[in-house]
């Protein structure tokens, strides 16, 4: 198996493990209360931890052989994937838009994938790193500030998803710079690269958690799988001077291949994954009577009421 094919398979097992954990993270954001730190004491959020972590792992091995401007854009078939998993075994189905955007998201993908070149690239220089950490730190921050005084919830966490999918993205470029030159250096030297990598992918973490609250699942893991890809392959494309196949022509291929594959998750973001439908048979309230909503006695992926009809005591 060539270089190039295996840094692809690791990346596709790499996105279905990421699918998993948003799931869960989803999961906890709506179970738990809105208070600090309340996920830390959900098992089911330090298991999304977990699989975060296999993604990441599985990502870093993707980008040692594979290169950046492949690698990081095929982390998008994470809410491709996410799509039938949800289906599958949190009982959410996803409507015909959400569908043809996760098509049009292949499309674009297999598209970069037959024009990536796989040569060899050079790592930035230690200034060039500095100014990209620096740069990241204060466009992550200002998000975050920015999104604490929002007061819509859809738009807050669009802020905390972009700003987290800038911190993925070049926590993927410092990974990809270790990675180019762990041979040629003492692990000593990468020390710096190490600790901006940590920082980062804690801080990733963090504001998607804080981005699922208030906006379900589709819309922030969309944001974050678009500026990820596109934050990590313009670094890539510029520091590490990759190429394309075909030289201009092949560039601008990529490019309306990126469009299409950008496109495609815009649409997932227009259609949310809604519940499972209701039984048809389950009785409804008759006009004459009222509506009692009782609390649900177990933990719920989505909000959700029971209704119980009862008859109206009168002159009560």
């Amino acid at each position: 198996m060539s270089a190039l094919a295996l840094s692809v398979l690791l990346s596709l097992v790499s996105a279905v493990a990421y699918a998993a954990g948003a799931i869960l993270q989803e999961r906890v954001a709506t179970d738990t209360a809105d208070r600090p730190y309340a996920p830390l004491h959900h098992g089911v959020w330090w298991a999304a931890v977990a699989l975060n972590g296999l993604g990441a792992v599985l990502h870093v091995v993707a980008l040692a052989y594979g290169p950046l401007s492949l690698v990081q854009p095929l982390g998008a078939l994470t809410i491709v994937f996410a799509l039938p998993m949800a289906a599958l075994f949190v009982g959410r189905r996803a409507g015909h838009t959400a569908w043809r955007g996760a098509i049009m998201a292949s499309v674009g993908l297999a598209g970069l994938l037959a024009l990536t070149d796989g040569a060899d690239s050079r790592s930035p220089a230690g200034e060039e790193r500095l100014t990209l950490a620096a740069g990241t730190v204060g466009v992550v921050g200002l998000l975050f500030l920015v999104a604490r005084v929002v007061g819509r919830p859809v738009v807050r966490s669009m802020l905390l998803a972009g700003a987290a999918g800038a911190a993925f993205g070049i926590a993927s470029v410092f990974t990809k710079t270790v990675a180019v030159d762990w041979t040629s250096e003492e692990p000593t030297v990468q020390a710096p690269s190490l600790v901006v990598i940590a920082v980062l992918a804690a801080c990733g973490l963090l504001l998607s958690q804080a981005a699922y609250r208030g906006a379900g699942l589709a819309a922030p893991l969309a944001a974050v799988t678009v500026v990820n890809p596109v934050v990590a392959a313009a670094v890539g494309l510029t520091l590490f001077e990759e190429q394309f196949r075909y030289d201009v022509l092949g560039t601008v291929l990529a490019l309306g291949s990126g469009v299409v594959a950008a496109g495609g998750l815009i649409l997932l973001t227009t259609e949310r994954l809604a519940p499972p439908p209701s039984d048809p048979d389950a009785e409804r309230p008759q006009v004459g009577e009222g509506v009692d909503v009782g609390a649900v006695p177990r933990p719920r992926t989505h909000l959700e009421v029971e209704m119980r009809s009862g008859a109206v005591a009168g002159g009560s």
